[in-house]
């Protein structure tokens, strides 16, 4: 069997990794396994790993001659062979609107958005972290296949036997001393941003401020969103780490203490550690009324407070214990809508579907 993974880019993670990483250890399926590799990720990939270059021949190629394709996002244009298996894991439960459900349309959007039709029309099976997520999932893409509820590969790690010894480590090695809260804070990106069709890239959150008011015990984790992860490069606030590259989100989930984010996906992820999520929206009617959409609405959802300020996240940061007490019965509300499938054993459910979908060719 021959297996071709892609992710973000060309990455090495999320939950092509997850599967990829769970398959090797499974030991059970004699798979020859290739990685498309974008040029500034291929050193990224564990050694001895197969990598195709993206946007090479080569890429083509490998897609059209595997049994199965694992990706978690669009591929580049490639004939499939009649036999292939394409799972579609996606990445992320949808609370803003994507696809051609977004309010948002980047110039030539039109052409972009046929060509991620057509990749569509080659996925097989498409996975849903949760039944909440599957509806959304299925009507953004007009996806008329399979879309089983499966829980995401990629959070098994988050409730692993070893998670306790991992987060150790991760902090270790980010620096964060034994005591400190590290506040994750990870912004989705704004489409106006990304396209420049609205003002340049900015940070919300009051980075000097945060060092000020919670520095001596504190460290700030700033993870920006993967399409705009050099946007304050070279950046130097003490107290403030920038881990936008950090290969593996699961090692940041496990090592914070706080989830700060807005509109993400991430907060939908997090919530399988039980830790307390703040939701920082400053500019919440911008984002649901012009720039994107919501699927859930967010203020009857939210596992933590919506907060307009950096002052507010801040108080909220010093008063974690507040947080958790009158957000606990919203919390495990939101636990049992979006994580209900999340029990450290998605991956081996994954394979076994894809596995048992899939001909190899004789």
């Amino acid at each position: 069997m021959k297996i071709v993974y892609y992710s973000f880019g060309g990455r090495y993670s999320d939950n092509p990794r997850a599967l990829h990483q769970r398959l090797l250890a499974r030991g059970d399926v004699d798979a020859e396994h290739v990685w498309l590799a974008g040029p500034d990720h291929a050193g990224a990939f564990p050694a001895g790993t197969t990598t195709v270059g993206l946007g090479t021949p080569g890429a083509p190629a490998a897609l059209e001659s595997a049994d199965l394709v694992i990706a978690d996002n669009h591929l580049p244009a490639w004939d499939k062979r009649p036999g292939t298996t394409y799972l579609q894991t996606w990445h992320g439960t949808p609370l803003k609107r994507i696809h051609r459900d977004a309010h948002f349309t980047q110039p030539d959007g039109e052409d972009v958005m046929s060509l991620l039709d057509d990749d569509v029309t080659r996925w097989d099976v498409l996975l849903a972290p949760s039944e909440a997520a599957a509806v959304p999932l299925r009507e953004a893409f007009r996806f008329p296949g399979p879309v089983p509820v499966t829980g995401y590969p990629r959070n098994d790690a988050l409730l692993a036997p070893g998670a306790v010894q991992r987060r150790a480590r991760v902090r270790a090695e980010l620096g964060v001393a034994d005591g400190a809260t590290a506040v994750l804070y990870a912004p989705t990106w704004r489409d106006d941003d990304r396209f420049g069709d609205g003002p340049d890239f900015r940070l919300a959150l009051d980075l000097q401020r945060f060092t000020e008011r919670l520095g001596r015990d504190h460290v700030l984790l700033l993870r920006l969103h993967y399409l705009v992860p050099d946007a304050l490069s070279g950046l130097d606030v003490p107290g403030v780490v920038d881990v936008s590259r950090h290969p593996d989100v699961n090692d940041l989930y496990l090592a914070a203490d706080v989830l700060v984010s807005d509109y993400s996906s991430a907060v939908f992820d997090f919530a399988v550690t039980g830790k307390p999520i703040v939701h920082f929206v400053y500019d919440l009617e911008r984002y649901r009324d012009v720039l994107r959409g919501f699927y859930f609405d967010l203020q009857g959802i939210a596992a933590g407070p919506l907060l307009r300020t950096s002052e507010e996240v801040l108080d909220a940061l010093a008063d974690l214990e507040d947080v958790r007490v009158r957000f606990k019965e919203r919390y495990e509300v939101f636990q049992e809508t979006f994580c209900h499938a999340e029990d450290g054993r998605a991956a081996d459910r994954v394979l076994d579907l894809a596995l048992n979908r899939t001909e190899v060719r004789a």
